[in-house]
């Protein structure tokens, strides 16, 4: 009956034109749905992997404090952030003091669990031109999980991506999700920073965040937002993130050189070949380096001190999950770093106690 039945539904298609049309063009969706569907991730699955890999920073002095996000590149421990996020405005240099926090297990809504990775950090490089700054985490851990970076220049307008950081009232390591709205080349005039416009959803504490795409690998750094115009109508959706070929521009430019994800997370679940990392050793992190402004787009890169073939180390179907809508007062936060300090470790106990108290 199989047979047969096969046998005349062959002839019926040779038979009526239309519908073999029809049966061609029914083929032809199923293949490339599926095809989709194998190449693309969940957002819970692309959060999975890439949020252990994304940390919350904090930098303080006398003056004050900042926080923000970055995403690691290294498991040497190498951080990538914005510079303003460890910048002192009124000092015009670096915070005295960098703190980096690793993602826990799952993040729980508690100050003192979500808090408890805590590493000292330095400020390897910074330019505040391309609002891009390198960190070294101090005695980091072995094995840290590394952000793959992708080709930015693969991204398009209507491309879904996902933002992983700290909003400002929101919780630590949120996920929000969106497309890329329009893309910048040159923005505000300075020579090589390119930049996406998106509409996923950012504010401040995102800063310095990863941009990442369906795909698992990071697009781009999360920088900056529009919210009132010149006249003070209320501005919405409109969030930007410097592309990750600048980013991995400027690194090379710091002595490290990062290799875009040759597989995505999708090939990576099903077994598909990964690459290695390489050495892992640093730049050494002696003293604060400044880059000046780029005067024009062919500025001389320095060789790369190693090459990081970085790919994703979490596995999607292993990652904690999605965080619990719990609301985390990051001015709060901020606002013990701005004691005088004489002892900034100390200084932190108090702070994430004096939280505790006020909430």
């Amino acid at each position: 009956m199989i047979i047969r039945g096969h046998h005349t539904f062959r002839m019926r298609l040779a038979s009526s034109p239309l519908m073999l049309g029809l049966m061609v063009a029914t083929v032809l969706s199923v293949t490339v749905s599926s095809r989709a569907v194998a190449g693309e991730l969940s957002p819970a699955q692309v959060y999975a992997a890439a949020a252990p890999a994304t940390v919350f920073i904090i930098a303080a002095s006398g003056n004050g404090g900042s926080s923000g996000t970055g995403s690691i590149v290294d498991r040497a421990g190498l951080v990538l952030t914005n510079a303003h996020v460890i910048m002192d405005k009124q000092a015009k240099v670096p915070y005295e003091a960098v703190f980096v926090f690793l993602k826990p297990a799952r993040v729980s809504g508690r100050d003192k669990e979500n808090l408890a990775n805590r590493f000292k950090a330095t400020v390897v490089a910074y330019q505040e031109a391309l609002d891009l700054a390198l960190l070294k985490i101090n005695e980091a851990p072995p094995s840290l999980p590394v952000l793959p970076m992708g080709d930015s220049s693969g991204i398009t307008i209507g491309s879904r991506v996902l933002a992983i950081g700290h909003p400002e009232r929101g919780g630590l390591w949120s996920l929000t999700t969106g497309v890329i709205s329009a893309e910048w080349k040159d923005y505000g005039g300075v020579p090589g920073w390119d930049v996406f416009q998106t509409e996923t959803s950012l504010n401040r504490g995102n800063s310095g965040g990863p941009l990442v795409d369906e795909h698992g690998n990071q697009i781009g750094v999360n920088s900056f937002i529009q919210r009132r115009s010149e006249d003070g109508l209320a501005i919405t959706s409109i969030n930007f993130a410097i592309k990750s070929s600048v980013a991995r521009e400027w690194l090379a430019r710091q002595g490290v050189s990062v290799a875009y994800a040759k597989r995505d997370l999708a090939e990576s679940r099903t077994g598909g070949d990964t690459a290695t990392i390489g050495p892992a050793t640093a730049p050494t992190a002696t003293s604060t380096v400044k880059e000046g402004p780029r005067p024009d787009g062919k500025a001389p890169k320095a060789q790369p001190a190693k090459v990081l073939e970085n790919q994703p180390e979490a596995q999607p179907e292993t990652g904690p999950g999605l965080p619990p809508l719990r609301p985390f007062s990051l001015d709060q936060l901020v606002k013990g770093l701005a004691l005088v300090q004489k002892d900034l470790e100390s200084q932190m106990e108090d702070m994430e106690a004096e939280i505790q108290k006020r909430r």
